[in-house]
This record gives structure tokens, C-alpha cells and sequence, in this order.
């Protein structure tokens, strides 16, 4: 590592739930940070009064300097882009112009998008990242911040280098329990089959722990865990956090490893004031449009690409996209017509 190569600004792209939280906690702990949102209500609010986070964990307001992307300006070598997986792709091309040549990005998301990020900005300048903290953006300039959650960065090509430490370093500021890891991809592998589930609970109006417990739905859940982990293993070795195991969503997994999985699940989320998943909160508040083709259609792709069929995937994202468009209620009558096509 370059002398200087940690220093500077930290630019976070996408001020919002995840990006906002840990922006606000960086830039109390000293860290130099720039925020960029398109949401110019949520910019300005931020600039005249600071972000708030709010939540069980901690309250506090940080005065962050922000921006549209229009009124950028500047060039910076660390940039977490942290908005919704649908967005990446036209997020990441709008700031290149801004990342140093020797610079890099972070995709702190849901889902594989540093695919996209490093076909846009190259392999050279893209790192991995998982997040499994709780956060909401609920208004201009506020966010809660609900729950502490698994924070993990590795180089895409499993390396350990010096920016990865000093990465981390700076993150510890945020979450005292930021790792690094050789196996990104696991990880990101092993949050898509537990983003599987929370979208199987998005399809309900009930909690993510209250849905999860449903032991009606035991067998549906690690079905449908198993059909992503089947892919996943085509790819990686898929990692497990905050009570997810993988090894308990294979086919010849013993049932009770399953259930047991699922009851640290359910124990994990019930200690977060987020009660439901970001993804619920887009069809049932915001109305709008949800990261599921960027984030689980993707799946049945990949899948497609091994021979693999994925039912239960297919099933999932086409009840989604009938729930965005107006055409079914969320009910948890809806698990029912999801676990038919387990058969």
C-alpha cells in the first residue's frame, strides 16, 4: 500500500439505511466523509440539520457534508456504494469520474453486484463486502439503525492485502466485529439463500422472526434453502452468520440442524427493533419496486448455466413482481402457494 492510500475522504454513494448508518458512525469517529444521494429531500435535510440515526443501539446527529450526484465534486480512492442491487449498474457508472485510478469500491449490498461494479470499474478497483445490520431509512436525513449484524470484506480474488487491513481498520469504527475473509463469494452466496428467506417473509404481513418461526413452513424454508445452496456450491463454499449454517440447508442435512439454524435465526432477529426486512418495507410502505431480479431472478440464471432448475426461485420471484404490480395481497397465504412448487 501507497503512503496516503487510506487517507482522504471516504465517499459513500447512497446515503440511506446502510450507507447512512455506517457514514454517520465513520464520520463521528473522526473519519473524513462525504455522502451522495439522489434524493435531493434527504440531501438537504442532511446538510441543515445532520443525519440522525436513531434505534435501540444508539441516538445521535452527525453533521456529514452531502450531495446530489449532479454537485459533486473531488476525486477519492475509497467509495462504498450502498445503494439497492437494481441500481448498481448505472450508481457505479455515474461515479467512476470520481474514483482514483489507484482507488477502489466497496459494494456494501445485497446480492452479486460486484460482478457489475467490476466489469464497470475494473476487478483491480472493486471489493466485496457483506452486511447483515438492521437499518431503515424512515425520513429525510433520519435512519434507525436497529439491530447489530455480521460486517465482512474480502478481495474478490480471495487475496489478503494491505487495503484490505486498513479497510477493516476503518470499518472497526463502525462495527467492532468487521473480519476480513479469503471467501467473499461464500458469504455473498450464503446471504442469498438467507435473502431467499426474507423475501419468503416479505410475501406475509408478518415479522421476519414471527414468519421464520412458523414451523408450518420449516419444510419451505429449508427447501428453498437448499435450492440456492445447490447453486451456490457449483460456485463456491457458502459461509454462514448470525445463526444462518449452510451445512443445514443441504439435501441430506439432518432436519433438526435445520431447525436449529432457523430458531438462531429467529432468536437473532428478535433482538433488532427492524422487525421486518427492507424488502417487505418496499411493497408494503413504499410502494416500489424491489432488488429481487438483481438479487434472487439472478439465482435461476446462474443456475440455468449448470443445468439446474429452480422451482421454488422461479416460484418466489414471480410472486414478488405480482405483489409490486398490485396483483396479489400480502398474506401469509402465500408461503402456501409457494411451497407448491416444492412438488
Amino acid at each position: 500500500m501507497t503512503a496516503g492510500e487510506d487517507s482522504g475522504p471516504i465517499l459513500i454513494w447512497g446515503a440511506g439505511a446502510v450507507g447512512g448508518t455506517i457514514g454517520a458512525y465513520l464520520a463521528r469517529a473522526g473519519h473524513p466523509v462525504v455522502l451522495v444521494d439522489v434524493v435531493a429531500e434527504h440531501v438537504a435535510s442532511i446538510n441543515e440539520r445532520g443525519l440522525t440515526i436513531e434505534g435501540p443501539i444508539e441516538e445521535f446527529t452527525q453533521r456529514i457534508p452531502s450531495f446530489t450526484p449532479d454537485r459533486l465534486q473531488g476525486c477519492y480512492r475509497r467509495i462504498l456504494l450502498c445503494v439497492k442491487a437494481q441500481h448498481t449498474a448505472v450508481a457505479a457508472a455515474a461515479m467512476r469520474p470520481f474514483l482514483a485510478e489507484d482507488g477502489y469500491v466497496v459494494s456494501a449490498q445485497n446480492g452479486l453486484n460486484e460482478r457489475v461494479i467490476a466489469d464497470i470499474v475494473g476487478r483491480e478497483r472493486t471489493i466485496g463486502a457483506f452486511v447483515n445490520f438492521g437499518a431503515d431509512h424512515v425520513g429525510p436525513g433520519r435512519v434507525l439503525y436497529g439491530g447489530r449484524g455480521a460486517v465482512v470484506l474480502g478481495e474478490i480474488d480471495g487475496r489478503m492485502t494491505p487495503r484490505l487491513v486498513a479497510l477493516q481498520k476503518t470499518l472497526l469504527d463502525f462495527e467492532p466485529g468487521t473480519i476480513t475473509t479469503d471467501n467473499i463469494w461464500g458469504y455473498l452466496w450464503g446471504k442469498l439463500a438467507y435473502g431467499a428467506l426474507l423475501f419468503a417473509t416479505a410475501l406475509t404481513n408478518d415479522s421476519i422472526a414471527d414468519a421464520l418461526a412458523l414451523p408450518q413452513y420449516l419444510a419451505l424454508y429449508r427447501a428453498l434453502g437448499v435450492e440456492i445452496l445447490r447453486v451456490a456450491a457449483e460456485n463456491v463454499r457458502p459461509s454462514g452468520f448470525n445463526g444462518f449454517h449452510p451445512a443445514a440447508f443441504h439435501a441430506g442435512a439432518d432436519p433438526a440442524a435445520t431447525q436449529r439454524s432457523m430458531d438462531e435465526v429467529v432468536a437473532h432477529n428478535r433482538k433488532s427493533a427492524k422487525s421486518h426486512s427492507g424488502i417487505w418495507r418496499d411493497l408494503a410502505v413504499r410502494k416500489r419496486k424491489t432488488e429481487v431480479d438483481a438479487q434472487i431472478a439472478i439465482i435461476a440464471e446462474i443456475a440455468a448455466t449448470h443445468g439446474l432448475k429452480t422451482p421454488l426461485v422461479d416460484r418466489l420471484v414471480r410472486l414478488v413482481h405480482e405483489i409490486e404490480d398490485g396483483k396479489r395481497p400480502m398474506d401469509r397465504s402465500n408461503l402456501d402457494t409457494l411451497a407448491e412448487a416444492m412438488h
